[in-house]
């Protein structure tokens, strides 16, 4: 069960959690059984289910399944799945998938690495593993996971929301992880920039004017007509809802934006990077 431990200076998560462990905890009671022979019943150690009820760790759908199957509880246990696997990531993490969810049109700059929604998982990988201090391998893979599972809102499927980004060229050039996770990530990006909701736009550094070196930011704007921005930077995450702030945001995006390639010539360059690579 790596990487499913609980946030435990989270609230809703722990309110989340109060409400599995108790559940699971009156079914297993009621079935007479102890921890380790419920332990024994689903394929996993007495320490763990002990984790599990003390709302230390965070119980992986496969252990719900299998407790449900264990105890006769017709689904009732497995149906608290979705809501578990939420409350796996941290709360900044569950605010900004919200956020996207919400949203009807998403646009991002960054001049730094690539966008976390375009990014290949062995990318991110090298981005995570980049940090100091360094994340512990149990946190590295959360964050991981939890960059993934947020790229689904990307999907070809989705058609919703319309995306926007404009990557600076130094995000291109800069070697994360090595060569062929280089190649990877811009293949991705041939591929998603592909999409026909999705407009990928690189600002080259051959531009003498860059109205983005502030950093990177991004733009929701939201399916009540409302914008917010959202900014990341070292361990601070922010959503900015004051519309004079979020107009600056806008102003700067439509000035990078312009400054840009066009979508057509940015492939085109990505596919040049990706030659040399």
């Amino acid at each position: 069960m790596t990487g499913w431990e609980a946030w435990l200076d989270d609230e809703e998560a722990g309110a989340v959690m109060r409400t599995v462990v108790r559940q699971l905890k009156l079914w297993r009671e009621a079935a007479g059984l102890t921890q380790a022979e419920f332990g024994a019943a689903i394929g996993y150690g007495e320490e763990l289910v002990s984790s599990v009820e003390r709302g230390r760790r965070i119980p992986r759908p496969e252990y719900l399944d299998a407790a449900d199957d264990a105890l006769g509880a017709g689904g009732k246990i497995s149906a608290m799945k979705k809501d578990v696997a939420e409350i796996r990531y941290p709360k900044t993490v569950r605010d900004l998938k919200k956020l996207e969810a919400e949203a009807v049109e998403l646009a991002a700059y960054n001049n730094s690495v690539i966008h976390g929604l375009l990014q290949t998982p062995e990318y991110a990988r090298a981005v995570f593993s980049a940090r100091r201090p360094p994340f512990t391998a149990d946190e590295l893979d959360q964050r991981l996971s939890a960059r993934v599972a947020r790229q689904e809102i990307v999907s070809e499927t989705a058609g919703r929301p319309l995306f926007s980004f404009v990557q600076c060229e130094s995000t291109l050039r800069r070697p994360l992880g090595g060569r062929m996770v280089m190649r990877g990530q811009l293949e991705r990006l041939l591929t998603v920039g592909g999409l026909p909701h999705v407009d990928l736009q690189v600002l080259p550094l051959s531009h003498e004017e860059n109205p983005g070196l502030a950093g990177s930011f991004r733009l929701l704007r939201l399916r009540d007509g409302t914008t917010v921005g959202h900014l990341e930077v070292q361990h601070i995450s922010r959503v900015i809802a004051d519309p004079k702030e979020v107009q600056l945001l806008e102003m700067r995006y439509g000035a990078i934006r312009a400054q840009a390639l066009s979508p057509r010539e940015s492939l085109a360059l990505i596919e040049k990077v990706l030659g040399e690579t």
